[in-house]
C-alpha cells in the first residue's frame, strides 16, 4: 500500500517541481530544467528527483548548486501545494538515461554505415 502511495506523491511532486522550475524560481543558473522522474521511498521521507539539463558540464554543475541553493524554498512550495504532514527531503540526480541512449543511437548508426 506505501508504494502505491509513494508513487502517487512522486507523480505529484513531478508535476509541481516542473511548475516550481519554470515559473518561481528565478535563478539564471537553474534554466532549461526537465524533471523526469521522482522516486519517493516508502514511508515518504525522501525523494529522489532526476532531472536533465540542457548545456554542458559547466552548465549542469551550476543548475545543481542553484537547486542546492533554492531546496529550502523548493520544500516549502512543495508541502503547501501538496500538503504533505512532512515534505520529503529533495535529492537531485541527473538522468543519464537520455545521453545513454544517443551514445548507443549513435553507435547502431555507426555500426549500420560500417556494414553497408
Amino acid at each position: 500500500m506505501s508504494n502505491v502511495r509513494a508513487n502517487r506523491v512522486g507523480e505529484q511532486m513531478k508535476k509541481e517541481l516542473s511548475d516550481i522550475f519554470m515559473r518561481e524560481l528565478k535563478d539564471p543558473r537553474i534554466e532549461f530544467v526537465t524533471v523526469t522522474g521522482v522516486d519517493v521511498t516508502g514511508d515518504l521521507q525522501q525523494a529522489n528527483v532526476f532531472i536533465t539539463v540542457l548545456g554542458d558540464d559547466e552548465q549542469k554543475e551550476a543548475t545543481l548548486a542553484g537547486l542546492s541553493k533554492a531546496k529550502g524554498f523548493i520544500r516549502s512550495e512543495i508541502g503547501k501545494r501538496i500538503r504533505l504532514r512532512k515534505t520529503p527531503e529533495l535529492f537531485f540526480h541527473f538522468d543519464e538515461s537520455i545521453e545513454y541512449g544517443n551514445r548507443i543511437e549513435k553507435l547502431l548508426q555507426d555500426i549500420n554505415r560500417d556494414g553497408e
